[in-house]
């Protein structure tokens, strides 16, 4: 690893900890009185989630550029110049570690082993783009991803600060993480593993090495399982919101014509 790429990751980690520590608390107690009152584990959390969510837009918008706009990347999926892949991966990498450090020191409260599972996956292929600059396309598809965690994020901060789940903003925010989640993390699937197929038995694979191909194939096929997972629940939530929604809206309905009709009964009655 350059030094470039070293001191992104470290100062990357750096960064999210004082966003963490100080930008977060700052920030979010002069958007909303709710951060005040909440819980000291539940701080935590808002924070985590916050720094999350700076993240994901920071890469996810990267990302996006490097696919539209890096053209040798493009060219060569595999070898091609890594620079600002790295870049990428890089900040990346700086969070990973800082949200790791997080959950070891917050685990009676925050522990997840599916985070802790998806980190390591992360950190293990992408170990390999900032050290050898190998498969610089793939490595900045995957993150790609990070695109629906703010949706992911705002999901929990509605339900920290007891909106009630049929609040029209929760719904459409509900709805919009399901559709992004399926858009960046499910559909884009077939389109991912096909590239990877072609390169299948050409000189770059075998370039590559044995050590960097099971690296990233079974990172992929780990991160990947673990994303069918979470769009299940995320799906299962997203129906039992909208079909909450829906028989509340009948229910509503309902009680407005039976309503309309008792009003009617009653004119009838002093009209005879």
């Amino acid at each position: 690893m350059e030094m470039r790429e070293l001191t992104v990751v470290a100062g990357s980690f750096v960064g999210f900890q004082l966003l963490f520590s100080v930008a977060s608390p700052l920030l979010s107690s002069a958007i909303t009185q709710g951060y005040g009152r909440l819980p000291p584990t539940k701080l935590t959390e808002w924070n985590s989630r916050l720094v999350s969510t700076v993240h994901a837009l920071i890469v996810g918008f990267f990302c996006l550029y490097i696919l539209w706009f890096d053209d040798v990347v493009n060219a060569d999926p595999v070898w091609g110049d890594p620079n600002l892949v790295k870049l990428n991966v890089a900040i990346t990498c700086g969070y990973l570690l800082y949200d790791l450090v997080l959950l070891a020191c917050n685990w009676s409260t925050m522990g997840d082993s599916f985070f802790v599972c998806h980190h390591l996956a992360a950190l293990y292929a992408y170990g390999y783009v900032l050290t050898r600059g190998v498969l610089p396309y793939f490595a900045n598809f995957r993150l790609i991803s990070e695109l629906s965690t703010p949706f992911v994020n705002q999901r929990w901060f509605y339900e920290a600060l007891k909106y009630p789940r049929s609040d029209r903003m929760v719904v459409l925010n509900g709805v919009a993480m399901a559709v992004v989640f399926f858009l960046v993390r499910i559909a884009v699937m077939p389109s991912y593993w096909a590239s990877v197929f072609a390169t299948f038995g050409t000189q770059a694979f075998e370039r590559l090495g044995l050590g960097a191909q099971v690296a990233w194939i079974t990172s992929c096929i780990a991160l990947d399982i673990l994303n069918t997972i979470w769009m299940y629940k995320i799906t299962r939530g997203c129906y039992k919101v909208l079909t909450r929604a829906g028989a509340r809206k009948a229910k509503e309905g309902a009680e407005a014509l039976t309503s309309s009709s008792d009003k009617k009964n009653n004119v009838n009655n002093h009209t005879d």
